[in-house]
This record gives C-alpha cells, structure tokens and sequence, in this order.
C-alpha cells in the first residue's frame, strides 16, 4: 500500500549498533526508548495498525552513522508493541553497505542522511512539514499532498538541520505546549484522522 503520510524522527545520538540495544538500556543506547514511543503512537491502533503510514528513523549516534531504518506495516510485519525494541536491534544487526536490505516484509535498513532521506521524499512530491513550537498551527494549515512530517528526539533537531530545513519545509505547531515527540505524532495523526487524510 502507497502511505498517504511519512513521519521522519531525527536523532544525533540515538545508537547505529544493535549490540548496544542488546545490553537492555534503551536510555544509553541514545534514547531510543523515545524513538520506539514515537513509532508505536505513529503506527499502531487498537487492535490495528496505520498502514497508511511509513514511519522514518534517522540514527546519527555512533559507532556508524548515519543509519535510515524505515517501518511500514504490510500484511506479514512482525510486529507487536512488546517487540518494537527488538526489531530495531534486528535491523540494526541486518546492515549491508551499499544496500537498502529489506529485513523483515516493510522494514528496511540503509546508510542514508537525513536530508537525502527528506530529498528523495521530496522528490516523490511529498510536501514537507518541521515540528516547530514556533510554527504555524497544525489546525490552520493546508495540507494538500502526500504529507512529510519531521520531528527529533528529546534535544529536537540540531541549529544546523534546522538551518538548511527552513528552505525545504514548512514549520507547523501542535500547540503551545512543549511535548513529547511521541506525544506529537499522536496529536498529528489525530489531526489528519479528522481531516480524512
């Protein structure tokens, strides 16, 4: 199925290296306990998933950044909020250089940049959207193409991305309050739920 929408978490630190994962800290290996809260709230339902999404994670952590992991749900992923950690780990451990490798049906790893990641989605005629508090109100934005929504972890995305972003996307709100990014891609796919999108 075409996804009608793309989430894009952007971590710096969050870990490139499955044994980190294995050791059982989510929290040291980067973080990347926000990443598997973001990708549950953008990809799982009630007894169901959003297969109309395809979830993005840019890990910039070391020991080989930058690494593209990307999740789509399709009829055999198997997946399950308890095993989300493990997938990752798994991916992670999957890498071939030089190659998108499909390691389980609708998850792919790849050694891939961020803004070659938001380029190519561009390309695609993906309209681009930053998570900014700055931002213009998610309620009052128009969204017309097959949407881009881009987010970072705990620090947010770094001076530098956010620089270069200003010229690609458009930065929208979620509201007055800081959130967390997990929190966001909930409020987002709720927002697109009423819009039919």
């Amino acid at each position: 199925m075409k996804p009608t929408k793309h989430f894009v978490y952007f971590s710096s630190k969050a870990s490139t290296s499955g044994k980190a994962l294995s050791q059982g800290n989510l929290m040291k290996a980067g973080r990347i306990d926000i990443a598997i809260h973001s990708l549950i709230q953008g990809v799982f339902l009630s007894h169901d998933f959003r297969e109309d999404v395809k979830f993005h994670f840019i890990f910039n952590g070391m020991p080989d950044p930058p690494k593209h992991i990307e999740i789509q749900i399709v009829e055999d992923t198997p997946i399950s909020k308890r095993d989300v950690a493990k997938i990752i780990q798994k991916l992670l451990y999957k890498y071939k250089p030089g190659t998108k490798n499909e390691v389980f049906p609708g998850c792919f790893i790849e050694k891939k940049s961020f803004f070659h990641v938001l380029e190519e989605l561009e390309e695609e005629g993906c309209e681009l959207f930053t998570l900014d508090k700055k931002g213009e109100l998610l309620r009052e934005v128009e969204i017309e193409k097959t949407p881009v929504f881009i987010l970072g972890d705990q620090e947010g995305l770094p001076k530098k991305e956010l620089k270069k972003l200003k010229q690609m996307a458009t930065p929208i709100s979620v509201g007055p309050k800081m959130y967390f990014a997990s929190q966001v891609v909930a409020v987002v796919n709720n927002e697109l739920d009423y819009r039919e999108i």
